[in-house]
This record gives structure tokens, sequence and C-alpha cells, in this order.
């Protein structure tokens, strides 16, 4: 019955966010309905002490990065940067290599160290553009986003500075590069299947004779650029170089400069406790914040005339969609919390530790936690935290090497993390005006193709050995 009810939770969030409804407002009600049927006395208790702690703790460490990350994004748009580079992007590409042409930006950016979420708003401005000058159905970009963000770079590749790249490292005591040659050939099977899978679906809408679809009634369209000169795609592609590196020289300096903690003396008057921080929990979150800050700065110091004319409200629709985008995925990690903390979730995993297959065994339960939790980071957390020994033995009794363990059970929290309830996945739609029912179906196809690369990575190694 605990199996059953755990299912029953997950089963009721994905129905209404398919439906479109909030899943701010229903994530707590499928989380405590689960609880109420469980325990009913626990359900204060689990609402304050699991729920909103988890949902609260989320916001304290990532809102900024959602606040900056739109802002950053809408600023992109506002400069005419989007439009000068979807121009250049035409020029060298083509028309018809739009998609490509945005999986590869989305790919660059998040292997460079920007966080997928802030990808999302960074990006979305000049793929609108793109895919209209192109006349590629609107309903196509949260797949194409995905295929660039979320797969390949997000966990194959090796050396992703992405977080579901180094959690395995605590665990197995592997470095962000394990597995250079299983990540790399799984991350160009995620590549090309999905580049050939999306243009299939492009093809097929332009036989039907569907374009990008009418503006005026097309949600959260970026604003058209009026000025007519646009700028040099170089000057234009600056404030993403800028994020990218600077991310990448934060993300290295800062442990040096802070060491191991930092501590300061919130108050002058009284007694208050100093208040001591983790600097190799927080180095990450401060060094995106940091370089969203410079990449900020850069677009107002390189367009300072055409962002000030419309930045109040400009400035108002991002803060709007961060704070929409980041209360979506933090009310997913609370659910995901509460949910982990029943009965049934403990049946769940044990249920999956039959599986014989050290690595099959691996993948299978990393990436059905990540798909109940909602979570590819907080799925794999769970599963590490629980079985990690279990695996560990088991992958060591069959001489199978840590950095093997470590490339799959990256790659299997990036599978079926992306169900309709997943915070990314409402991310992207809510960034990008769309629902559900008109563009989850591409984003799924493109978590299939993530999730059988994980099947096909295991099957290379076995038969060629492959590390």
């Amino acid at each position: 019955m605990a199996f059953v009810i755990v299912l029953a939770a997950l089963a009721f969030l994905m129905f209404v966010a398919y439906r479109g409804h909030s899943v701010i407002l229903f994530a707590p009600v499928a989380a405590l309905g689960a609880v109420l049927l469980t325990d009913p006395a626990l359900v204060p208790p689990m609402f304050t002490g699991l729920f909103m702690e988890k949902m609260v703790g989320f916001l304290k460490l990532y809102f900024p990065v959602f606040l900056l990350g739109a802002l950053f994004g809408k600023l992109i748009e506002l400069s005419g940067f989007s439009r000068s580079i979807v121009a250049a992007t035409i020029r060298v590409v083509g028309a018809r290599r739009a998609i490509l042409s945005i999986v590869v930006v989305c790919a660059l950016l998040t292997y460079g160290g920007v966080s997928l979420f802030v990808a999302v708003f960074a990006v979305y401005p000049f793929a609108a553009e793109l895919f209209r000058q192109s006349d590629i159905p609107k309903r196509l970009i949260p797949g194409t986003i995905a295929l660039g963000a979320f797969t390949f770079t997000m966990d194959a590749l090796p050396g992703t500075p992405q977080i579901q790249n180094i959690i395995p490292t605590t665990f197995f005591g592997t470095t962000a590069w394990a597995a250079p040659a299983l990540g790399s050939l799984g991350g160009l099977f995620i590549l090309l299947v999905g580049l050939l899978y999306l243009d299939s679906r492009r093809r097929s809408a332009a036989a039907a004779g569907e374009g990008y679809g009418d503006p005026a009634t097309l949600l959260n369209e970026p604003a058209a650029f009026v000025d007519e000169r646009l700028a040099s795609p170089w000057i234009a592609l600056l404030p993403l170089v800028f994020v990218g590196v600077t991310n990448r020289l934060f993300t290295a300096r800062i442990p040096d400069l802070y060491g191991k903690s930092t501590s300061f003396d919130p108050a002058v008057i009284g007694d208050a406790a100093p208040v001591v921080q983790e600097t190799a929990k927080l180095a990450g979150i401060w060094a995106v914040e940091g370089a969203l800050l410079v990449g900020i700065v850069a677009v107002l110091v390189l367009a300072w005339r055409p962002v000030t004319s419309r930045f109040v409200e400009g400035s108002r629709s991002a803060i709007a969609g961060a704070l929409l985008a980041s209360m979506n995925t933090a009310s997913e990690y609370g659910f995901g919390a509460v949910i982990a903390a029943l009965p049934g979730f403990l049946t769940v995993a044990r249920a999956l530790s039959w599986i014989p297959d050290p690595l099959v065994n691996t993948a299978v339960t990393v990436t059905a936690m990540a798909g109940i939790t909602g979570s590819a980071s907080g799925g794999m957390g769970i599963a590490l935290a629980a079985m990690a020994k279990q695996f560990i033995e088991r992958a060591q009794a069959a001489g199978i090497p840590m950095d093997v363990l470590h490339r799959v059970a990256a790659m299997a929290s990036g599978g079926m993390d992306t169900l309709p309830h997943n915070g990314a996945v409402i991310t992207v739609l809510a960034v990008t005006g769309l629902t559900h029912r008109q563009a989850y179906r591409d984003i799924f196809a493109v978590t299939v193709i993530k999730t059988a690369a994980v099947a096909v990575v295991i099957a290379l190694y076995y038969v060629t050995g492959l590390v």
C-alpha cells in the first residue's frame, strides 16, 4: 500500500502539471496527500519541517541565480544582441540549421559552466528570433533547448562542471573527467539522434504547412528590436563569452580566496553567533552569480541606449519570470523531499536493488529516483546516499572501474528526471510561454533518447572495455 501511495502522488502531480495547473499549488497538495494516506498525524510536521524547509532552502541558494539569469536574458533581448546573433547564425549555417544553432549555443553555455536554468533565460530570446525567421514552429523550442542544455553537456561529456557530474565524485572517489571515452561517445549518440528527431519534427511541420505561429496569440514573445542597425555579432557574443569565462575563473579562484570556510559576525551589538559557511558547497553558486553580474554589466556597457530606454518594463517581466520559475522548481524540490521520506519510497529503493547487473542496477535505480523526485541531482543524491556502498561492492566484484560507475550514474540521473513535473521542464515551458500540451512531447522524446544513451554506454563498455 505504501508503494501505491507514492505512485499515486507522482501520477497526480504529473497529471495536473500536464493539464497546465500550477505546480506551486499542487506540489504540496500531492506531497501532503501522500503523507495523509500514510500517517495523518505527520501532515503538519512534514509540511513545515520538510516541505517548507527544503523549498525555502532551495530558494535561499538558487533564487539569485534565477533572478540574475532572467535579467541577463532580458537584457540580451532588449539590446538587440539576440537578433544580431541570429542574423549571423543564419548567414553562417543557413535557416534550415536553426535547430542545430540553438543546440550548439546551449551546449557551449552549459559545458562552459553556465547553469542550465540560466541557459534557458539567455538562449530563449534569440531562439525565438531564429525560429521566427526560419518559420519553424515555436513549440519545438523547448525540445531544442532541452537537447542542448539538459542532456549531453549536463552529465555525459567528461569534465562538465554541472552538478550532476560532480555529485558522483564524492561517492566513488572519481573526478569530473571520469570515463572520457564512454562519456564522449554517449554524448555524441545523444546529439546525433536528438538532432535527427528534431529535424524530422521540423520537416513534418513544414509539410503540414505549419509555421512559427501568430506572435499576436503566442505568450512571452520577445520584443522586436526597433533599431535598424544591428550590433556586430562579435560584440553581441561578448556578454555570453564573459559569463562562461568568468564563471570558470571564479570557480577556480573562490576556494583559494576563502579557504575551506568563511565566517562573519552578523551584528556589532549583542552575542549573535558567527555565521560560518563551507566554501566548497557555495563556490559554484557564487561563481555563477558573479559571472552573471559581469554579463549584465557587459550588456549595459555595450548597449546602454537601447537597454536603458526599455529597462523598467523589461526588468519587471524578467523578475516575474524568475519568481515563477524558481517557485515552480522549489515546490518540486519540497515534493521530492517529502516523497523520499515515506515508507513507500524505501520499498521502491529495495525493489530496484534486486537487478543483478551492477551497471544496469545503478542506472535503473538512479533514473527511477530522479523520476520520482523530479530532479536529476536530487534523485541521484538520494540514490547514492542510500546505495552507493552496494553499487561499489557489486562493481568491484565484477571488475568494473569506478570511472565507469560514475559516468553511468551521472548519465542516468538526467534520464527520466524530465517527467512533466520536473523543475527544468516547467521552467523552460514557463519562460517560452508554452504549455505541456504544446511542447512536452518533444522534451519527453529527448528524454527517451537520453535514457537510451545510458544503455548504449553500458553496452559499449561490456563489448569494447572502453573507459
